[in-house]
């Protein structure tokens, strides 16, 4: 699950992204608001934790750009400001949900799990998929009822496909997930990720449509 973090504090952006990777998203970090409006009106995230106080463009004239542009990603808003006032102006211009500084980052994480539950249209955190049982707040997948030993490069694959559905994703689309813009994606890595995969979860759960891409049989 990619998701984009757009603070100007360092410390801030370090600590978010850290808690984040630990949940299972991968993040991106951008420091300004010029810079955040370019990566999310081009860019297809699952999640935006957007800060508003940002220097060059302040965070609700980013978001104000991005509905009226059609992006319709969740968005989560921090901010030191933390008024009734400006809560409701957040909202307002399009935020999903608000979270005043200084916070906890467990809350943090677990309202993103909530708005990425919101937005798939699931809101129970337990997704069963036939034989395949994912729960995203313990990040724990079961097969059977067979608890699977998951790395959270695994993990990130099999969430991948489950929100596709029943639909076939391609290899560049499952490592762009993946492994967001770094350079290192090949295509021999994924291999490996998933042939690893199907050796956990046994036969019958990751199909292959050849020269189109990877999907889940039990969501079929």
């Amino acid at each position: 699950m990619r998701c984009l973090i757009v603070e100007d504090d360092p410390r801030i952006a370090a600590d978010l992204a850290a808690a984040l990777t630990r949940a299972g998203f991968l993040p991106e970090q951008v420091a300004d608001g010029d810079e955040a409006w370019f990566r999310g009106g081009t860019e297809d995230y699952d999640l935006v934790i957007l800060d508003l106080g940002l220097p060059r463009l302040d965070g609700l004239t980013v978001l104000k750009r991005w509905r009226a542009e059609g992006r319709d990603m969740p968005v989560l808003i921090l901010t030191a400001r933390g008024s009734w006032t400006e809560r409701v102006e957040g909202i307002d211009a399009g935020a999903d949900d608000y979270l005043p500084k200084p916070f906890r980052m467990e809350e943090l994480v677990a309202r993103a799990r909530a708005l990425i539950r919101r937005a798939s249209g699931r809101i129970n955190p337990v997704q069963k998929l036939d034989r395949l049982v994912l729960d995203m707040n313990r990040q724990t997948a079961s097969v059977d009822g067979r608890l699977l030993n998951l790395t959270p490069l695994e993990w990130r694959v099999l969430m991948c496909l489950a929100h596709a559905g029943a639909r076939v994703v391609t290899p560049p689309e499952l490592l762009e997930q993946l492994y967001g813009d770094d350079d290192a994606r090949e295509a021999n890595a994924l291999e490996a990720v998933i042939a690893r995969l199907r050796r956990k979860t046994g036969p019958g759960i990751i199909g292959t449509r050849r020269g189109f891409g990877y999907y889940l049989e039990t969501a079929s």
